[in-house]
Parts: C-alpha cells; structure tokens; sequence
C-alpha cells in the first residue's frame, strides 16, 4: 500500500496522535510519503521518531497512492484534497481538532481503525465537489473546486451586498445580505448550518443556497438538485467581492460574475463500520441526548 500522510503546521495538542501513527505505520510493509511542510514542522517542533531515512515526502500526488491520511481538523481535510483533486485516492481523517465531522478517527481509536482500513474492513462515501468559473477568459482561481461551500461575502465594508441568482436561464433571486452560501451535502453541517441551513445526508445529489444574515427576512435556505447551473452576480457600494471556495478566498471584481455546479469528480472518504453519517450527527450534535436522563 502506497499512503500520503497531511498536516499542518505541528502543534503539541497533536503529539500523542502523530506518534501513534507513524509507529503503526512503521510496523507495516507500507510505502509512506509525508506532506514536506508536515514532515520538516514535526523534524523541528518535536522529538517524534518518524525514521526520516525510510520515508518520502511529496508535494504533489499522483494516481499511484491507494489511500491519504489527514491529520488535524476538518480543515485540514479541506486542505488535504487540494492534493487528491481528481486523482480518486481514498481519505480518511484522525480528529486532533474539534469537531470533527470529516476527520472522524479519535486519538484513542487510532490503532484499531488503522487496523480495519489495512484488513479493507471499510466503505467509501462519495461526496460531491463545486466547480466555480467566471464569465472572463482567464481563470480567476488558482484552484477552482470546493468540497464544503462556495460562499461569496461583502468586502471592506458594513454594508450589505445584492446577489444577482440565476438557476441555469432562470431568475432566482436578488438576495440583499451579508453574503450567500453555495454548499455540497458534505458542507451542510458546516457553515450553512450555522446560518440556518438543513443537514443533508452526504449520498443526497443536492445542493444548498443559505443566505447569511439576510435583510429580506422571507429569504429562507433552498435545497436544489446538483443538475443545476448557480449564476451569481454580485452588486454594492463597494468595487470588489469576496470568493471563499472553502478556506481559500479569492477577491473579485464587481463586473465578474461567477457560476457554480457540480464539478466532474468527486472526493472518496473512507467510512469505517462504526464510524456511519448518523452515528456522527448523533454523536457532535448531541442528537437523542436529554441531561434529564
């Protein structure tokens, strides 16, 4: 097995997890490529013993990994994929965050899932990504998917923005707020979520449209299906606006409108058997839990 290892920047909450990973992975016939930043942060910051004389490192993958393992939060996962793209390699995730809805491997059980992932004791969930383009030539994203959202906010100002929505040829909207979300099944948990969005199950082919802190207080949360083309465009005191494709944001232009759908490709996490969508709501959201009993 060839694997990919990702992390940020090393941090001592991390420690005991990235020990623990590299010595079960020492003790397998695995060929072991690290992120460099990863790699030369944990050489420095910490006195791991990571056999550097047996590992790779990388700064780009190829379709020759068969699985990537994230170490950090859910935000690390989102950095992970910059790297997978389309290459259909396999991701899972071991939680030193908070959270935790994509990294969803505990500190504790780090052995045993690693243990089933090895023994091919998994399934994999497809999620959907966003493309973004814009209505000029040149691509105005050095990298133009998102996994969770694509969210367009105001910029350098208190005021709030008019958004312009089109479904494929038809007229939406005018939604006059602080900005709008554009988010996969796989985001709905995310900052949809926290802006009044529905929780939608990661198999599900839609897409959610989640105004945030909308003036026209009838402007509600709309669940749509993947087919759909998302035109945007963007009006306000200020000349530019903000683009977030996940964590990377991109300022553009008041006269570049953009359009969002459903990218070609998807991204394979790995669901271990007890690690299912539910049993995670179940268990971050505290669904079914009463302090009275």
């Amino acid at each position: 097995m060839k694997i990919a290892v990702y992390g940020p920047e090393f941090n001592e909450r991390s420690h005991s997890a990235i020990a623990a990973l590299f010595a079960y992975l020492g003790s397998k016939s695995a060929e072991v490529f690290v992120d460099a930043h990863f790699f030369n942060s944990i050489l420095e910051h910490s006195s791991i013993n990571i056999k550097a004389n047996t590992l790779g490192t990388f700064t780009d993958l190829d379709d020759s990994f068969d699985l990537m393992i994230s170490v950090g939060g859910d935000g690390t996962i989102l950095r992970a994929i910059t790297h997978v793209k389309d290459l259909d390699i396999p991701i899972v995730g071991i939680n030193t965050g908070r959270l935790g809805f994509l990294a969803t491997i505990k500190r504790d059980d780090i052995i045993g899932a690693l243990d089933q992932i090895f023994e091919g004791k998994y399934r994999i969930s497809k999620r959907s990504v966003l493309s973004v383009t814009t209505n000029q030539k040149e691509s105005n994203f050095e990298l133009d998917f998102a996994l969770n959202e694509v969210t367009v906010s105001r910029k350098n100002t208190t005021s709030m923005i008019s958004i312009e929505t089109w479904l494929d040829d038809e007229y939406l909207n005018s939604y006059w707020a602080d900005g709008l979300i554009i988010s996969t099944p796989t985001g709905s948990t995310g900052y949809s979520m926290s802006c009044g969005g529905p929780v939608i199950m990661p198999e599900s082919d839609s897409l959610v449209i989640t105004p945030i802190a909308p003036h026209n207080l009838n402007a509600r949360p709309l669940v749509i299906s993947a087919k759909h083309k998302i035109r945007l465009n963007v009006s306000g005191r200020e000349h530019e606006y903000l683009v977030s494709l996940d964590s990377r944001i991109n300022s553009l232009d008041n006269s570049i409108g953009i359009t969002i759908k459903k990218a070609a490709f998807d991204i394979k996490m790995i669901e271990l058997e007890a690690g299912t969508f539910i049993q995670t709501l179940r268990k971050k959201l505290l669904w079914g839990a009463d302090p009275r009993n």
